[in-house]
């Protein structure tokens, strides 16, 4: 019988998760799986990267995340700790319509229900619950912390209220293995009652963290950090009576061969999450263009008004066999619209009076960029080669760093969403990661 780890925190839980994903992947391989889930922490940064090396490894990947509910409201924002209150729930993206609802359900967390962390409640997860599962979450969940506190019937009333709200057999009951944790086995039987009684269907979960169990201490520095606290406080918070390790497939059967089922549903929820993501495919807004005109002709077009403008009656040979050269690459790229794009709303910038950098990276060696005003600078004059920036060879998605005045960025950023529309805009997230030295001090 198959286990699938569906609990499972990268680093992309920030300051939370120590694992990287490739370390992740290398486990699963190494034990055999054939899936694994990716549920970080109130985010899907990771989603992308996953994907794509998991089709390295040859695992299926199943994206999803970790998710606070706020009992009392997410609307709630008094200074009070019930408003503060939250509780873990794992969602998984079952198809593409899942994966959109996992989307809206942490943006909506992150804008309008963060107090202190991301959070939605009911009426949010009743929304956009189609196309998931979700699992109940380990001893931090609604229903967790109410067994721990003896509070079986309302545990029951939370377990049957979100078997409601996401449907029959879309709703598990998560099963742990913490033995240096005094309110596991306390946990667990009310998990298994619960089931008995309501029939909501168990899953058994590793909550990882780290990939061994050596890592413990790694992690729990990496807590002090978050926290910022130090490692020798005694009564600071620490994770360490949990084993938040990647467990194989034959501890977890170990684990739990008094409730067989609970790993079979590893496999079958696995089975059932078909998602994937559609990476590779380029998908440019629309740019309108002239009556009759395709974008290839009419990129052409604005390259010959810049060879007039520039160089008059006086375009050489070089010029002229360097810009066909580019527009060839470009047309057999398919990026002659992403060009028009970029120049658009780069003219309509300095047309505006904003200040506008010349350029910079390897856009700087596109003559189509000079020519219809991406850039200010002459890549024949200083050498520069269309190569570093668009390679036939290896083809992969154009990139122009521009530069606006501070204080007009986000004019720029008014015109292109106006245009194009919201839904094509995005302000592009990076990541700070600590360097040794940063991470020792």
């Amino acid at each position: 019988m198959s286990f699938t780890h569906l609990h499972v925190h990268s680093d992309f839980s920030l300051l939370n998760g120590l694992a990287k994903i490739d370390d992740l992947l290398h486990a699963a391989q190494k034990d055999g799986m054939h899936a694994l889930a990716l549920t970080d922490k109130n985010a899907v940064y990771g989603a992308v990267d996953f994907t794509v090396k998991a089709k390295e490894y040859g695992i299926k990947p199943i994206i999803g995340a970790e998710i606070l509910v706020a009992p009392n409201g997410m609307d709630n924002k008094t200074a009070s700790q019930t408003a503060r209150a939250t509780n873990q729930l794992v969602l998984l993206a079952e198809n593409e319509t899942g994966y959109k609802n996992l989307l809206k359900i942490i943006t909506i967390a992150q804008l309008d229900g963060f107090y202190y962390k991301p959070r939605v409640d009911y009426a949010v997860l009743r929304k956009h619950a189609k196309g998931l599962i979700a699992l109940s979450g380990n001893s931090f969940g609604e229903i967790g912390a109410l067994l721990a506190n003896d509070g079986y019937d309302q545990a029951k009333e939370k377990a049957l209220l979100y078997n409601e709200i996401f449907g029959e057999g879309n709703f598990f009951l998560e099963l742990h293995d913490h033995p240096n944790y005094a309110p596991q086995k306390k946990i667990n039987a009310g998990v298994i009652a619960l089931h008995k009684d309501t029939g909501i269907p168990l899953v058994a979960c590793g909550d990882v963290y780290y990939i061994n169990k050596d890592d413990v201490d790694i992690h729990d520095t990496l807590l002090c950090i978050q926290m910022n606290r130090k490692v020798d406080e005694i009564d600071r918070p620490h994770m360490k009576h949990f084993d938040l390790s990647f467990r194989t497939q034959a501890q977890m059967q170990k684990s739990f061969a008094h409730v067989p089922e609970a790993i079979a549903n590893t496999a079958k929820i696995a089975d059932r999450c078909t998602f994937a993501l559609e990476l590779g495919n380029t998908k440019l807004p629309y740019y309108p263009l002239p009556k009759g005109k395709t974008a290839d002709q009419h990129l052409r077009d604005m390259c010959d008004d810049g060879l007039a403008k520039y160089f008059g009656d006086n375009v050489t040979d070089v010029y002229r066999t360097r810009m066909d050269y580019e527009l060839d690459i470009i047309k057999k790229t398919g990026y002659a619209s992403y060009f028009l794009i970029v120049q658009d709303f780069v003219n309509w910038a300095k047309d505006a009076g904003i200040v506008v950098g010349p350029g910079r990276g390897s856009a700087a060696g596109s003559l189509v960029s000079y020519l219809v005003g991406i850039t200010n600078i002459d890549p024949i004059e200083y050498k520069l080669l269309f190569e570093r920036f668009l390679n036939p060879e290896r083809i992969s998605m154009p990139d122009v760093d521009m530069d606006f005045a501070d204080d007009r960025r986000d004019d720029v950023l008014s015109y292109v969403r106006e245009k194009y529309g919201a839904d094509h805009v995005a302000q592009i997230i990076t990541f700070g990661t600590m360097a040794a030295r940063a991470a020792v001090r």
